[in-house]
């Protein structure tokens, strides 16, 4: 069973605060033009996306240069709903092993579109994120816009140890009773910073 993990990407669709909107028209009508087209002029931030290093460090490698193992991998989840700061816990460090892609499950997919997903939404702390570069993990992801506010510690300390960053995830609570999945989102082969994905899960 493959679950979708991601928003769909439409005019007027949300964005983060100072970023740009989507443009998402039809340069070509089928009746008019005998085949249909469209245009795209977007940022690589909206909607279900992922962060590469170059996004907040001075690594110069775009995210097409990675190899597409990054974004493959075991899934594991974390339930952290009603959490305002995720700390490590206990049952983490047998839970989280050498490869893993970290899922967090904080049910703010349901503030998705308000303000307050943008300026209210939790802060995965650093000391968690030790966690994740102690266990080597692939990738982090989440239902919320970042793992942090400005000044960006936490995406920082992720991404200058090459922990791809999955932002705006959605549906991650039908995988919560799930015995085991993989995650898969893969990125644009793109020269850029980062990328628009098509993240799902995949269960036996």
């Amino acid at each position: 069973m493959i679950i979708d993990l991601s928003y769909k990407i439409h005019e007027g669709m949300p964005k983060y605060p100072g970023d740009d909107d989507i443009s998402l028209l039809e340069d070509k009508n089928y009746k008019k033009d005998g085949y249909t087209s469209y245009i795209i002029k977007s940022g690589m931030h909206l909607g279900t996306h992922i962060d590469a290093p170059m996004h907040l460090t001075n690594d110069k490698r775009f995210i097409s240069e990675f190899s597409l193992d990054n974004f493959y991998g075991k899934g594991v989840i974390l339930n952290c709903i009603g959490e305002d700061l995720i700390k490590p816990k206990k049952e983490y460090e047998k839970l989280i092993k050498n490869k893993d892609i970290v899922i967090i499950y904080t049910g703010f997919e349901s503030k998705y579109g308000k303000e307050e997903y943008y300026e209210n939404h939790p802060i995965i702390s650093l000391e968690i994120i030790k966690l994740f570069i102690e266990n080597n993990i692939k990738m982090i992801g989440f239902d919320m816009p970042s793992p942090d506010r400005f000044p960006f510690e936490s995406h920082k300390m992720l991404l200058k140890n090459e922990i791809f960053i999955l932002e705006n995830l959605c549906n991650i609570e039908k995988l919560l009773n799930a015995k085991e999945f993989k995650i898969a989102a893969f990125p644009l082969k793109i020269e850029a910073e980062g990328s628009l994905v098509r993240a799902v899960a995949i269960l036996p």
